[in-house]
């Protein structure tokens, strides 16, 4: 009989390269005009069509007069440094269909244009490998394990609150890939499954993103293009995060203990061997000596994170920056581990290739960004939507609002992408409607967070090839969560609009 499985990541990612292309053939071509600061010039650069740009006084005048209602100062003052939507000014292109050649070059051209973060998960592959050529990555793991006993929970309460706070202060997303590496072999030498270090890592960058309370990549960059304090609606916000948060460490909880006492509930049984292998090694050690070596290169590793979020969360640090870290950590690694160059190398490239799946899947993912531009739909996608929710009685506003930010995110995965394109065009409908524009920025970050969750043109697929977990078992595991939190989002959203 034939056996039938889910495909590949890959495979998942070049269907939807092909939908949206089809897309692009169903969907009318069109675009908002934009207005940007350029802050060289002092003045408002008013982009009419993709051959007319305007020159416009940077002041406050400007932006009444084109609907804008937002502060001067938000652009003079660097809060908005991205092109955003003007309202009302919506127009048709030509039609630019994608056909099988652009499909085709869709995922090399996204390859190219993520080799940034292609290359950091290279870079920390290699990083990753050289841990474990010298023996101090199993070590580690074997030491923290034995710490752990029968205290098992607290990596759960602890990874994930603690990502949950990153993402919600300064959008801890994109940066937990270098955790899985790291992370899951420590949840299964605690007698956890893959699925379990995978939830406690994304469900905590994604709930903590969702609802964000002072990450710039969100709340406050939407709050500015809206034309609002970034603070407004912010205590509601604190609240439903520690909601939020604890509802998602209450889901993973149970079924990760559920799973510690009888591995036989493990959504991923049948590959429990294959997991375990692929990153645990001398399973069978029940004591470890770390020496003195050993430790130096833990307190490296160590460091390496450290110095990565610091730069992220205080420096401005990008990718670039955190490959650095990693490629310094390298050659410190080589250093102190007193091992023949060839050894060195050869340990890098093979740390290195463990991951090369993962760098083509965020590569192709990138590409069907790509498609979706070179199509022009997405300005469409929102004026339509725009469209169907003006006038509409303020509660089922503010509830289709946060569906409808959920399908454009989906299209538009960036969240200040979206959120400079989206917000000076919907945030202007909540006046009509006699709602809050907080309510529309919040429906913005949660119908955003939710997709997340799920959305394979975002993270999830890089972070399941990392564990080697399919899409489909995936879904399994979080469908019931995200339907919990979809519920609770709508609640808190209600609440916001007739409170």
């Amino acid at each position: 009989m034939l056996k039938i499985s889910f495909p590949t990541a890959h495979t998942v990612l070049l269907l939807i390269a092909a939908i949206v292309a089809l897309m692009t053939w169903l969907i009318p071509a069109g675009k908002y005009q934009t207005l940007k600061y350029d802050a060289d010039q002092k003045v408002f650069l008013h982009q009419k069509s993709d051959t007319q740009t305007v020159a416009l006084p940077a002041v406050q005048s400007t932006l009444d007069q084109l609907g804008i209602k937002t502060d001067i100062q938000k652009f003079t003052g660097g809060d908005i440094k991205k092109p955003v939507g003007i309202p009302g000014t919506y127009y048709r292109l030509e039609s630019q269909p994608q056909g099988f050649l652009a499909w085709v070059q869709s995922p090399l051209k996204g390859i190219a244009g993520a080799f940034d973060v292609i290359l950091f998960v290279l870079i920390l592959g290699g990083f990753i490998g050289l841990l474990q050529s010298m023996g101090a990555f199993d070590a580690g793991i074997k030491w923290l394990a034995l710490r752990l006993k029968g205290r098992e929970r607290l990596l759960i309460y602890v990874i994930t609150g603690l990502i949950a706070l990153g993402g919600t202060t300064f959008g801890l997303a994109e940066e937990t890939i270098g955790f899985y590496p790291i992370l899951v072999p420590v949840f299964l030498a605690a007698g956890y499954d893959a699925i379990t270090a995978l939830a406690c890592i994304y469900i905590g960058s994604s709930i903590g993103t969702m609802i964000s309370v002072v990450n710039p990549f969100s709340v406050i960059i939407a709050s500015n293009a809206a034309g609002i304090n970034w603070t407004s609606g912010q205590m509601s916000r604190i609240a439903f995060l520690v909601l939020g948060t604890s509802i998602c460490i209450w889901y993973i909880l149970r079924y990760a203990e559920k799973v510690r006492k009888n591995p036989e509930y493990s959504l991923i049984f049948k590959q429990k061997a294959a997991i375990e292998a692929l990153f645990l090694r001398n399973e069978g050690v029940q004591t470890v000596s770390l020496d003195g070596r050993i430790r130096l290169s833990l307190i490296i590793a160590l460091l390496c994170f450290v110095v990565m979020i610091v730069g992220v969360s205080r420096l401005d640090w990008w990718f670039m920056e955190m490959t650095t870290v990693f490629f310094i950590g390298s050659l410190l690694l080589f250093l102190i581990s007193k091992i023949k160059e060839k050894t060195f190398v050869e340990a890098f490239i093979r740390g290195a290739n463990e991951l090369l799946s993962v760098a083509l899947i965020i590569g192709i993912a990138r590409g069907v960004t790509i498609i979706m531009e070179e199509g022009s739909i997405s300005d469409t996608l929102l004026f339509y939507a725009s469209n169907l929710v003006e006038g509409m009685h303020k509660g089922l506003f503010i509830t289709v609002m946060m569906g409808m930010f959920g399908v454009l995110s989906f299209f538009v995965p960036s969240s200040s992408g979206l959120a400079v394109l989206s917000m000076p065009i919907m945030a202007p409908l909540a006046d009509v409607v006699g709602a809050p524009r907080s309510a529309v920025v919040d429906a913005y970050m949660y119908g955003m967070g939710l997709m997340a969750f799920i959305t394979p043109t975002g993270l999830i697929l890089p972070s399941l090839t990392m564990v080697d977990v399919t899409f489909d078992r995936w879904l399994k595991f979080v469908l019931p969560l995200l339907g919990w939190l979809t519920l609770v989002s709508v609640l808190v959203l209600l609440v916001g609009v007739y409170g």
